[in-house]
Protein backbone atom coordinates (compact mmCIF):
# COMPACT_ATOMS: atom_id res chain seq x y z
CA UNK A 1 0.00 0.00 0.00
CA UNK A 2 1.21 3.37 -1.16
CA UNK A 3 1.65 5.79 1.80
CA UNK A 4 -0.24 8.97 1.95
CA UNK A 5 2.89 10.88 2.91
CA UNK A 6 4.46 9.89 -1.63
CA UNK A 7 1.70 11.16 -3.23
CA UNK A 8 1.91 14.06 -5.04
CA UNK A 9 0.81 17.40 -3.46
CA UNK A 10 -1.76 19.28 -6.17
CA UNK A 11 -1.86 22.89 -5.85
CA UNK A 12 -6.36 23.96 -6.24
CA UNK A 13 -6.44 26.70 -7.88
CA UNK A 14 -7.75 29.95 -6.51
CA UNK A 15 -11.70 30.28 -6.36
CA UNK A 16 -13.11 33.54 -5.86
CA UNK A 17 -14.98 32.75 -3.28
CA UNK A 18 -12.13 31.47 -1.60
CA UNK A 19 -9.83 34.03 -2.25
CA UNK A 20 -13.11 36.31 -0.06
CA UNK A 21 -13.05 34.09 2.50
CA UNK A 22 -11.22 35.31 5.54
CA UNK A 23 -7.37 33.17 6.50
CA UNK A 24 -7.42 31.34 10.30
CA UNK A 25 -4.22 32.30 11.73
CA UNK A 26 -1.21 29.72 12.69
CA UNK A 27 -1.68 28.13 15.90
CA UNK A 28 1.65 27.32 17.62
CA UNK A 29 2.28 25.19 20.44
CA UNK A 30 4.47 26.81 23.28
CA UNK A 31 6.44 24.32 25.76
CA UNK A 32 3.94 22.73 28.54
CA UNK A 33 6.05 24.19 31.53
CA UNK A 34 9.43 26.34 31.89
CA UNK A 35 11.87 24.01 30.86
CA UNK A 36 14.61 24.90 27.83
CA UNK A 37 14.92 22.66 25.37
CA UNK A 38 17.04 19.95 25.56
CA UNK A 39 20.54 20.62 24.79
CA UNK A 40 22.26 18.27 22.23
CA UNK A 41 24.41 15.17 23.76
CA UNK A 42 22.31 15.48 26.98
CA UNK A 43 20.82 12.33 28.01
CA UNK A 44 19.32 11.18 31.76
CA UNK A 45 18.74 7.77 32.78
CA UNK A 46 15.11 6.98 33.75
CA UNK A 47 16.54 6.77 38.06
CA UNK A 48 17.84 9.99 37.27
CA UNK A 49 14.66 11.23 35.76
CA UNK A 50 12.66 9.47 38.27
CA UNK A 51 14.85 10.76 41.11
CA UNK A 52 14.26 14.31 39.80
CA UNK A 53 10.61 14.28 39.75
CA UNK A 54 10.58 12.89 43.07
CA UNK A 55 12.56 15.65 44.41
CA UNK A 56 10.90 18.21 42.84
CA UNK A 57 7.39 16.38 44.20
CA UNK A 58 8.61 16.25 48.27
CA UNK A 59 9.65 19.90 47.80
CA UNK A 60 6.63 21.32 45.84
CA UNK A 61 5.11 22.47 49.56
CA UNK A 62 8.53 23.35 51.55
CA UNK A 63 11.50 24.67 50.04
CA UNK A 64 13.45 25.65 53.06
CA UNK A 65 17.51 24.11 52.87
CA UNK A 66 16.77 21.56 55.70
CA UNK A 67 13.75 20.40 53.78
CA UNK A 68 15.56 20.36 50.36
CA UNK A 69 18.52 18.98 52.08
CA UNK A 70 16.19 16.01 53.53
CA UNK A 71 14.43 15.35 50.78
CA UNK A 72 17.72 15.45 48.36
CA UNK A 73 19.07 12.69 50.61
CA UNK A 74 15.81 10.33 50.00
CA UNK A 75 15.41 11.03 46.04
CA UNK A 76 19.00 11.54 45.07
CA UNK A 77 20.97 9.09 47.81
CA UNK A 78 20.79 5.98 45.71
CA UNK A 79 22.30 7.37 42.61
CA UNK A 80 25.19 6.01 40.74
CA UNK A 81 27.86 8.86 39.86
CA UNK A 82 27.16 9.88 37.01
CA UNK A 83 22.97 9.75 37.27
CA UNK A 84 23.28 12.36 40.28
CA UNK A 85 25.61 14.16 38.46
CA UNK A 86 23.36 14.38 35.68
CA UNK A 87 20.75 14.70 37.96
CA UNK A 88 22.32 17.67 39.61
CA UNK A 89 22.73 19.69 35.74
CA UNK A 90 19.12 19.15 35.06
CA UNK A 91 17.78 20.91 38.34
CA UNK A 92 19.93 24.02 37.18
CA UNK A 93 18.83 24.11 33.50
CA UNK A 94 15.37 23.89 35.12
CA UNK A 95 15.63 26.53 37.08
CA UNK A 96 15.79 24.53 40.17
CA UNK A 97 19.46 26.28 42.01
CA UNK A 98 18.47 25.54 45.53
CA UNK A 99 17.33 21.54 44.70
CA UNK A 100 20.53 21.46 42.95
CA UNK A 101 22.36 22.79 45.84
CA UNK A 102 21.23 20.30 47.97
CA UNK A 103 22.08 17.80 45.15
CA UNK A 104 25.46 18.96 45.61
CA UNK A 105 25.09 18.09 49.54
CA UNK A 106 24.07 14.72 49.10
CA UNK A 107 26.92 14.22 46.54
CA UNK A 108 29.77 15.67 49.07
CA UNK A 109 29.01 12.75 51.30
CA UNK A 110 29.99 9.98 48.19
CA UNK A 111 33.30 8.42 48.68
CA UNK A 112 33.81 9.52 44.83
CA UNK A 113 33.70 13.04 45.39
CA UNK A 114 36.39 15.75 44.92
CA UNK A 115 36.05 19.54 45.35
CA UNK A 116 36.26 20.24 41.40
CA UNK A 117 36.09 23.87 40.20
CA UNK A 118 34.69 23.13 36.99
CA UNK A 119 31.45 21.81 38.96
CA UNK A 120 31.13 24.44 41.16
CA UNK A 121 31.96 27.02 38.17
CA UNK A 122 28.20 25.57 36.95
CA UNK A 123 26.78 26.50 40.08
CA UNK A 124 28.48 30.03 40.10
CA UNK A 125 27.47 30.38 36.43
CA UNK A 126 23.44 29.33 36.71
CA UNK A 127 23.01 31.02 40.08
CA UNK A 128 20.21 33.42 39.94
CA UNK A 129 20.57 37.49 40.74
CA UNK A 130 19.35 37.76 44.19
CA UNK A 131 21.04 38.52 47.47
CA UNK A 132 20.51 34.72 48.67
CA UNK A 133 22.03 33.46 45.63
CA UNK A 134 25.11 35.44 46.32
CA UNK A 135 25.02 34.30 49.94
CA UNK A 136 24.99 31.29 48.85
CA UNK A 137 27.27 31.66 46.20
CA UNK A 138 29.85 32.78 48.91
CA UNK A 139 29.27 29.93 50.99
CA UNK A 140 29.92 27.57 47.90
CA UNK A 141 33.32 29.00 47.36
CA UNK A 142 34.41 28.86 51.34
CA UNK A 143 33.32 25.31 51.43
CA UNK A 144 34.82 24.33 47.76
CA UNK A 145 38.35 26.11 49.45
CA UNK A 146 37.93 24.16 52.99
CA UNK A 147 37.42 20.98 50.57
CA UNK A 148 41.30 21.49 49.13
CA UNK A 149 42.61 22.17 52.27
CA UNK A 150 41.48 19.10 54.33
CA UNK A 151 43.13 16.84 51.45
CA UNK A 152 39.74 15.94 49.52
CA UNK A 153 41.76 16.97 46.23
CA UNK A 154 42.56 13.20 46.15
CA UNK A 155 46.49 14.06 46.50
CA UNK A 156 49.13 11.15 47.35
CA UNK A 157 50.65 12.25 50.12
CA UNK A 158 50.82 15.06 53.08
CA UNK A 159 53.77 16.22 51.66
CA UNK A 160 52.10 17.80 48.60
CA UNK A 161 50.05 21.24 48.58
CA UNK A 162 46.49 20.90 47.93
CA UNK A 163 46.60 22.60 44.46
CA UNK A 164 49.64 20.48 43.10
CA UNK A 165 48.00 19.11 38.99
CA UNK A 166 45.06 21.30 39.47
CA UNK A 167 43.38 21.62 36.26
CA UNK A 168 44.29 25.31 35.16
CA UNK A 169 41.33 25.66 32.80
CA UNK A 170 38.97 24.97 35.19
CA UNK A 171 40.33 26.85 38.22
CA UNK A 172 39.88 29.68 35.69
CA UNK A 173 36.44 29.35 34.80
CA UNK A 174 35.30 29.05 38.14
CA UNK A 175 37.17 32.76 38.84
CA UNK A 176 35.63 33.53 35.64
CA UNK A 177 32.64 32.67 36.77
CA UNK A 178 33.16 34.67 39.99
CA UNK A 179 33.76 37.85 38.03
CA UNK A 180 31.38 37.61 36.11
CA UNK A 181 28.56 37.34 38.83
CA UNK A 182 30.36 40.50 40.39
CA UNK A 183 31.85 38.47 43.24
CA UNK A 184 35.07 40.35 43.53
CA UNK A 185 36.12 38.66 47.19
CA UNK A 186 35.22 35.27 46.20
CA UNK A 187 37.14 35.16 43.47
CA UNK A 188 40.43 36.83 44.81
CA UNK A 189 40.02 34.19 47.45
CA UNK A 190 40.27 31.34 44.97
CA UNK A 191 43.02 33.09 43.35
CA UNK A 192 44.82 34.18 46.58
CA UNK A 193 44.48 30.06 48.09
CA UNK A 194 45.50 28.51 44.85
CA UNK A 195 48.41 30.65 42.98
CA UNK A 196 49.53 33.33 45.83
CA UNK A 197 50.20 31.05 48.40
CA UNK A 198 50.49 27.19 47.26
CA UNK A 199 52.06 28.79 44.24
CA UNK A 200 49.52 26.63 41.32
CA UNK A 201 50.89 26.96 38.27
CA UNK A 202 48.54 28.98 36.03
CA UNK A 203 49.22 31.00 32.55
CA UNK A 204 49.07 34.13 31.20
CA UNK A 205 44.80 34.40 30.89
CA UNK A 206 44.37 33.89 34.63
CA UNK A 207 46.07 36.92 35.31
CA UNK A 208 44.76 39.02 32.68
CA UNK A 209 41.21 38.03 33.62
CA UNK A 210 42.08 38.49 37.32
CA UNK A 211 43.42 41.50 36.82
CA UNK A 212 40.49 43.27 34.73
CA UNK A 213 38.01 41.61 36.80
CA UNK A 214 39.40 43.29 39.74
CA UNK A 215 40.00 46.50 38.39
CA UNK A 216 36.37 46.35 37.00
CA UNK A 217 34.72 45.17 40.65
CA UNK A 218 36.60 48.02 42.34
CA UNK A 219 39.22 46.47 44.08
CA UNK A 220 42.29 48.32 42.81
CA UNK A 221 44.74 47.18 45.30
CA UNK A 222 43.91 43.11 44.36
CA UNK A 223 44.42 44.03 40.68
CA UNK A 224 47.68 45.61 41.39
CA UNK A 225 48.87 42.87 43.29
CA UNK A 226 47.65 40.34 40.54
CA UNK A 227 49.62 42.36 37.65
CA UNK A 228 52.86 42.78 39.94
CA UNK A 229 52.61 38.89 40.46
CA UNK A 230 51.95 38.60 36.07
CA UNK A 231 54.84 40.60 35.81
CA UNK A 232 56.92 38.13 38.39
CA UNK A 233 55.60 35.46 35.87
CA UNK A 234 56.92 37.46 32.54
CA UNK A 235 60.17 37.39 33.85
CA UNK A 236 60.52 33.76 34.56
CA UNK A 237 58.92 32.54 31.23
CA UNK A 238 59.41 35.16 29.02
CA UNK A 239 63.31 34.82 28.55
CA UNK A 240 63.31 31.23 27.40
CA UNK A 241 60.45 32.16 24.98
CA UNK A 242 62.65 35.20 23.73
CA UNK A 243 65.39 33.01 23.09
CA UNK A 244 63.97 30.38 21.62
CA UNK A 245 62.15 33.09 19.16
CA UNK A 246 65.86 34.76 18.36
CA UNK A 247 67.17 31.51 17.39
CA UNK A 248 63.84 30.92 15.11
CA UNK A 249 64.37 34.27 13.38
CA UNK A 250 68.02 33.86 13.03
CA UNK A 251 67.40 30.39 11.31
CA UNK A 252 65.04 32.25 8.75
CA UNK A 253 67.13 34.85 7.60
CA UNK A 254 69.90 32.53 7.21
CA UNK A 255 67.73 30.50 4.75
CA UNK A 256 67.12 33.76 3.47
CA UNK A 257 69.98 34.93 2.56
CA UNK A 258 70.96 31.32 0.66
CA UNK A 259 68.07 31.14 -1.31
CA UNK A 260 68.79 34.42 -2.72
CA UNK A 261 72.82 33.93 -2.78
Amino acid sequence: MVSLLFLPRTTPTASPRAAARPRAGAITCGPRDNRGPLQRGRSLSTEAIHAVQSLKRLTAADRSPSAARGAASASLGRLLRADLLAAMAELQRQGHWSLALAALHVARAEPWYRPDPELYATFVSSSPPSEAAAGAVDALVEAFLEEKEEGRGGRLSESEGPWVGADVYKLTRLVRALVAKGRARAAWRVYEAAVRREGCEVDEYMYRVMARGMKRLGLEAEAAEVEADFAEWEVMVSPPARHLLDEMRARENSNKTATTA
